[in-house]
């Protein structure tokens, strides 16, 4: 995916605040701390269209951007970090759920997890939620580098077992190596375009991101 914009559009609790307009939108979504802003940031080629930090929880409204003037990304509060309050947990996962249960212009969402981490209740909660809305997901496995080969691969299972993912439709992603770019390209634009049949398959482009690593 070639970017020549990015940009920032705005901020919102609620469907007053969203954009207008029919342009598709793919969501990201994932707990406190697992690189959401920075795998966003790499996709985008740009170091600060989203704010990073160091501390957990600061991603508190949906964070909508302009990609290319054609689809948006929409960056969502991440779950589980355990240091606000409940009145708080709950305006979030209001405020979550009214934009993934009700947004038609919604094509996907990109879950990410940290793939040092072992999937806990509330993945597997989040899971079952798209599931049942029918939301495709395109699960994504963050802090790659962090691993060596044969760590990533066993704890690729492990996740894809934990949660029901095929195997196969994981990308593996680095933010610092840029290992899974192209993986999660093909994934968001196949979800972008699904007419377009000649993209090559997820599992491929893995495949394709663990040898980039291994030559660069």
């Amino acid at each position: 995916m070639k970017i020549i914009s990015a940009e920032f559009i705005k901020s919102g609790t609620q469907p007053l605040h969203y954009p207008e307009g029919d342009l598709p939108e793919v969501a990201f979504i994932g707990r406190s701390n697992v690189g959401k802003s920075s795998m966003i940031n790499r996709l985008v080629n740009q170091k600060h269209l989203v704010k990073t930090s160091s501390t957990p929880g600061c991603t508190r409204l949906i964070n909508f951007f302009d990609i290319n003037g054609r689809f948006r990304f929409v960056d969502l509060p991440g779950y589980g970090f355990a240091r606000i309050s409940i009145s708080e947990k709950k305006a979030w996962r209001i405020m979550i759920e009214t934009y993934l249960s009700g947004r038609t212009n919604l094509r996907c969402v990109v879950m990410i997890i940290d793939i040092r981490r072992d999937p806990d209740e509330k993945d597997r909660v989040m899971k079952d939620w798209l599931d049942q809305y029918g939301i495709p997901i395109i699960p994504v496995l963050t802090k790659a580098d962090k691993l060596s080969s044969n760590n990533r691969h066993r704890q690729t299972n492990r996740i894809a077992e934990a949660l029901g993912f095929i195997r196969e439709n994981i990308v593996v992603f680095s933010t610092k190596t840029a290992m899974g770019v192209d993986a999660a390209w093909t994934a968001i634009s196949a979800r972008l375009d699904p007419s377009d049949t000649t993209r090559p398959e997820m599992g491929a482009n893995w495949v394709e991101g663990e040898k980039n690593e291994s030559t660069s």
